[in-house]
């Protein structure tokens, strides 16, 4: 059955040109518009299933006003871009478009697009269907839970989190005077861990008077779902609302998503999600909860109904350490193995493996090397259920290219010269299970194109075999590299890129989330003290301060050797200095230097640090891949990738 396509383009020949590479495919085109409000009109008329959207349209409109209500719509979109400038790019980017095409299109490209576009929309349509039915479900489980009204908000909360994030949530009603219960704030601290900003709480932490918070609270006439999504917006409707600048002023929040539920018999409750980051939410948060609109006025209806009371729930955390942000011992999280750290950016990954790790979903973690990508795929394999099958990591960088498909797909005997025998590869010895591709980036173009099959037909072929064996694998992949960036020089193929990308974590990098060096700190040192022999060894604030100013290219990673090092050189029980490596002094960065480092800059940079403290020795004891803890034909591999020669090693 062929898919209706609408193009909105408003140059004629490029749109018409298109139009025939489509139809000559099997496609149907319904129409073809120029403007936002003539594309309205066709998308009532027709349904297409999937819209080609130019960004630059006639009229005040822009394909990304489009994009927006296509989004709530659940249609799928594919820009099509010329030369936009980086913040035309980037807000694009910010609707999820299911792709890019930059003009001019070649046939093969626009196919490729369109199918990537479509799979990668059929997938989302499920993850998302199946994670709000549970969601959908569990809401009104809440109702006959037993606890306060605070309590069963709470819980509402937290079920809320990975599909809406937020650092804050603020639940008020509109005539809260004719119930005892006035509202809650819920504060994020930590993975699964809040404190509830009571009426009395709000209170002590803005240092107001009774009567001035209820002036702030008093309830406003707007009741529709809106999103200040940049520092502009958000600080203008601070302005207006002073609620909203109360949360910005004592919390430090950046963006805003509101959601109005009407409940019966009363004006009905405002829920407003607030995060730091100042561009969380876009118009796929904006339609969710249009559709949990429902669903969310049964469950809190139920809860007003089958409340307690107005008792609220115990503090289990003062007030004034939310305020100072202090930070206690590290706990583990349930599930997350290894994974330590507060920081909204990091919780906003942990989000994200629980809403995923349920589904089968291919997942791509993205980030930095020493970020915890390997951690992450473990967690999601064992939040899965194929937890109890095996778990097979693959270094994509590390494999010879002339071994690449027998170590994944295996071998028959004889089939090349030094098979004595059979091999099962990494996939038959996932099946069932989950197989983790770390460096995905590093895989050759020709074994890329053997892995999109399996990902396709589910089927592998032994080398030197004739037979076709089905396996039931999840894939999780893992890179450092900008994907995108290797795309567009044809490094990485197109289709394979959508196909691992239908699920996308990021990890931030250490210097991205600072706040949790504390506990990460905390967290090796007792480890390493531990195994030294030295229980109780500890850092002074001077050594954290070092830690702090240090700019981290190696991530956690690198701060865990570091801290092992220290441990094992401190002769005391207190560490109160520690040597960073390769320091740079202010004299030492050119005042003009003001260019922001890319990952492969930074990656370079520490490579060439390392091997300079090895005298150039790649390998074997003492040599920069044993200090790296990666194989050195994994390091040979990065040093090839990023212009690492000969003549760099040899110079030190």
């Amino acid at each position: 059955m062929s898919k209706k396509i609408l193009i909105v383009e408003d140059e004629f020949i490029v749109a018409n040109d298109l139009s025939i590479i489509l139809e000559n495919a099997g496609y149907e085109v319904c129409g073809i518009a120029d403007s936002v409000e003539e594309a309205r009109e066709m998308i009532g008329k027709y349904q297409p299933e999937l819209v080609l959207l130019d960004i630059h349209l006639k009229g005040l409109l822009t394909g990304i006003d489009l994009a927006k209500e296509l989004a709530e719509q659940n249609i799928a979109f594919v820009y099509l871009s010329a030369n936009s400038n980086q913040k035309i790019l980037e807000e694009a980017k910010s609707t999820s478009p299911y792709g890019f095409m930059v003009k001019p299109f070649r046939e093969k490209d626009v196919l490729v697009s369109l199918e990537v576009a479509q799979y990668l929309h059929e997938q989302n349509m499920l993850v998302r269907k199946n994670s709000e039915m549970l969601l959908q479900g569990t809401l009104m489980d809440i109702i006959t839970d037993t606890g306060t009204w605070t309590q069963k908000l709470l819980k509402i909360a937290k079920l809320l989190q990975p599909h809406i994030p937020f650092d804050y949530l603020a639940i008020g009603m509109k005539n809260m005077d004719s119930l005892p219960y006035r509202g809650s704030g819920f504060l994020r601290l930590g993975f699964n861990e809040y404190q509830c900003i009571g009426f009395e709480e709000l209170l002590n932490i803005a240092g107001l008077k009774k009567q001035e918070l209820l002036k702030i609270q008093e309830p406003t006439p707007d009741d529709s779902q809106t999103t200040y999504n940049n520092e502009i917006d958000f600080i203008t409707i601070c302005k207006q609302n002073p609620e909203k600048s109360l949360v910005n002023k004592v919390f430090k929040m950046m963006s805003n998503l509101t959601l109005f539920i009407p409940v019966e018999g009363h004006n009905g409750f405002t829920v407003s999600f607030y995060s730091r980051k100042n561009d969380t939410y876009n118009s796929r948060h904006l339609a969710l909860t249009k559709r949990l609109q429902k669903p969310m006025m049964n469950a809190i209806d139920g809860v007003l109904h089958t409340g307690t009371g107005h008792e609220e729930v115990a503090q289990t955390i003062p007030v004034q350490q939310v305020v100072k942000n202090k930070v206690e011992k590290p706990v583990a999280k349930h599930g997350f193995e290894g994974i330590i750290g507060n920081s909204h950016l990091l919780l906003t990954a942990l989000d994200h493996l629980t809403l995923v790790a349920p589904m089968d979903t291919s997942v791509l973690i993205l980030g930095e090397s020493g970020t915890g990508k390997e951690r992450f795929a473990k967690s999601i394999h064992a939040m899965s259920a194929r937890k109890n099958k095996p778990m097979v990591t693959v270094n994509c960088a590390a494999l010879p290219t002339h071994l690449i498909e027998s170590e994944l797909f295996g071998h028959e005997k004889g089939a090349f010269t030094g098979a004595v025998d059979r091999r099962i590869g990494k996939f038959e010895q996932a099946n069932g299970g989950t197989i983790f591709l770390d460096e995905i980036g590093e895989l050759p173009l020709e074994s890329q194109a053997k892995l999109l099959r399996v990902l396709q037909e589910k089927e592998i072929e032994r080398l030197g075999g004739r037979e076709t064996l089905k396996v039931d694998v999840r894939i999780i992949a893992a890179t450092n590299c900008n994907l995108e960036k290797e795309v567009s020089a044809g490094k990485f193929r197109l289709d394979l890129y959508y196909r691992l990308n239908i699920f996308p974590i990021l990890l931030p990098s250490l210097r991205e989330r600072k706040e949790d060096l504390p506990e990460l700190a905390a967290f090796f040192v007792k480890r390493y003290g531990e195994k030294a022999g030295k229980p109780g060894i500890s850092l002074s604030a001077q050594a954290l301060d070092e830690l702090a100013a240090y700019h981290w290219p190696g991530n956690v990673r690198e701060l865990e050797h570091l801290i092992e090092r220290s441990v094992l050189l401190n002769r005391g029980l207190l560490i109160d200095h520690i040597v960073m490596p390769n320091k740079i002094t202010d004299t030492e960065v050119p005042v003009e230097s003001t260019r922001i480092k890319s990952i492969d800059d930074n990656e370079r940079d520490y490579i060439l640090s390392v091997l300079k403290k090895c005298n150039g020795r790649i390998s074997g004891p003492g040599g920069a891949a044993e200090l790296l803890e990666v194989p050195s034909t994994t390091l040979n591999s990065k040093m090839k990738r990023l212009g690492i020669t000969r003549k760099h090693v040899t110079g030190y």
